[in-house]
């Protein structure tokens, strides 16, 4: 399986980040926008719209307040396994670390699913590190 690490300090305090995180449907106006162009609520999952035009549902696996971490899976024709956690974590006051993580099969996913993961971590700094000058 592959496993892929992100990180970003983001210039926003780490409740304000945390915050956006947590807002399971607002994925496309408060975390990641440009990048996530819509999202949906159905159940415990989102549809999530990206900018590329591809469409995925994630489903809630996890939302700790206490630890500020995200987990959400994602299974579809194309993807036999996808689980990420994203979690916020203080670097100071005004400061956060954004950690993402995901797994993913088949291997060949990888280079796509790492893209696609900085292209949103660029996007969250776009719109949450701005908020915070």
């Amino acid at each position: 399986m592959a496993s892929i690490h992100k990180e970003i300090i983001i210039d926003a305090s780490p409740a304000d980040v945390w915050d956006a995180l947590r807002d399971f449907g607002a994925l496309h106006t408060r975390l990641a926008p440009g990048f996530v162009t819509d999202t949906k609520l159905d159940g415990d999952a989102r549809i999530v719209t990206f900018s590329n035009g591809s469409v995925a549902r994630e489903v809630l696996v996890d939302c700790d307040d206490t630890k500020r971490r995200l987990v959400y899976a994602i299974r579809n024709e194309r993807l036999t396994q996808h689980s990420a956690s994203a979690q916020v974590f203080a670097e100071g006051e005004n400061r956060t670390r954004f950690v993402w993580i995901a797994d993913v099969l088949p291997h060949e996913f990888a280079s796509y699913m790492a893209g696609q993961m900085e292209l949103g971590l660029a996007a969250m700094q776009k719109s949450l590190g701005r908020k915070a000058a």
